[in-house]
């Protein structure tokens, strides 16, 4: 089946919610957790604290580089790249996701200023805007809707999509391809993405016009370039080629860590992955979200800090105004609440058994078996 065209968009649109349903259940009771607890839904002291760490990670070993303390030093100067990279997979998935989520701060100001250290990191926060919480978190696996299932011809990701004779070998490459990511982001995709939200009138709802956009993009990028590889080449006392080396690294890092934190959240083989009937989804959105989400290393303390949260990705769907860091505190009610109400709650109780049933998907997408999908 082909992919909805982007002038579609507006017109699927998921069954009405029951005033007694579910979503209604979850949300007063989530509501009552925090004034209960007398805590906001907003960021905390830990989560201050852990802004200044992710920034750190970043900024810091940059720092070192380019005032040259790491020059004829090879190895010292590959790792500094190295926790880079580590950085960046920080800052987007605790901060950055958080702030263009309005979740971080009830400031909107605060919010906009965090959002926009994606611009700094090689992104654009604007498209991320629209990919992310526009398409992506409205239409959660639909096909020709939500971009990230459709991240390459090679890839796979939806039953719905034209299967072709690679995919045979995709759960064996994929990895490869997702580490290439990044790099194809900064590069490519966001004035792919720029120039396709514009014919799809994405722009409007941004309040931006497409020059102004196309303008601050270029400048961003300029500025980027200018700063991660141009000044490391001046000042760091290493050869060009090192300090290429090094960024290529840093986003190949990047690139395969953030895929392996979003892929298995919902391409799964327990996904519903449904298709609109004349513009219509047959569940209400709050159940769609149930049925195409799936949460991973619940118990992983030290998974949760560093990925912001997004192993717990029901929660987050249902709730992306909410900060990360009150994820662990609202599982169980809506687990709970979803039991009560005979909808399918999904966990994987480990990060490894989550990377390897979403293998298992990528497999599976490769064959024939899957054009006549039903989710298991």
């Amino acid at each position: 089946m082909q992919p909805y065209s982007a002038s579609q968009k507006q017109f699927v649109k998921f069954t009405p919610k029951s005033k007694s349903g579910f979503y209604d259940t979850v949300k007063e009771r989530v509501k009552a957790y925090f004034q209960n607890n007398h805590i906001i839904k907003n960021a905390n002291t830990k989560m201050r604290i852990k802004t200044l760490v992710m920034i750190s990670l970043y900024v810091v070993p940059y720092l070192v580089m380019v005032c040259g303390l790491a020059a004829h030093n090879t190895w010292f100067f590959i790792s500094l790249w190295f926790i880079m990279g580590w950085g960046i997979v920080g800052i987007g998935a605790s901060i950055m996701h958080d702030s263009n989520h309005g979740a971080y701060s009830t400031s909107k100001t605060t919010n906009y200023f965090l959002g926009s250290l994606l611009n700094y990191v090689g992104g654009y926060s604007l498209n991320w805007r629209i990919q992310h919480n526009i398409l992506h978190h409205t239409y959660t696996n639909l096909h020709g809707l939500d971009e990230d299932i459709d991240a390459s011809m090679l890839i796979r990701l939806s039953p719905h999509k034209k299967r072709l004779a690679i995919h045979k070998y995709q759960y064996i490459y994929a990895w490869f391809l997702y580490a290439l990511m990044n790099l194809f982001w900064i590069t490519v995709k966001d004035y792919r993405n720029l120039i396709r939200y514009k014919k799809a009138n994405l722009l409007k709802k941004e309040r931006i016009s497409f020059g102004k956009a196309i303008f601050l993009l270029t400048l961003y990028k300029v500025l980027y370039f200018a700063y991660i590889l141009v000044l490391p080449i001046l000042f760091s006392g290493m050869p060009w080629y090192w300090v290429l080396a090094g960024f290529v690294l840093m986003h190949l890092i990047c690139g395969l860590a953030l895929a392996c934190i979003f892929q298995p959240a919902h391409v799964l083989e327990h996904s519903e992955y449904p298709m609109a009937q004349e513009g219509k989804i047959e569940n209400n959105w709050a159940l769609h979200q149930m049925l195409n989400t799936t949460d991973f290393s619940p118990k992983s303390k030290v998974l949760s800090w560093f990925i912001g949260g997004l192993n717990y990705q029901i929660e987050h769907h249902l709730f992306p105004e909410i900060c990360h860091v009150h994820y662990p505190g609202i599982a169980p009610i809506v687990k709970k609440t979803a039991e009560e109400y005979g909808i399918p709650y999904h966990v994987i109780p480990t990060f490894a058994g989550a990377l390897i049933a979403h293998g298992k998907m990528l497999k599976f997408l490769g064959t024939p078996e899957s054009d006549n999908f039903v989710a298991i």
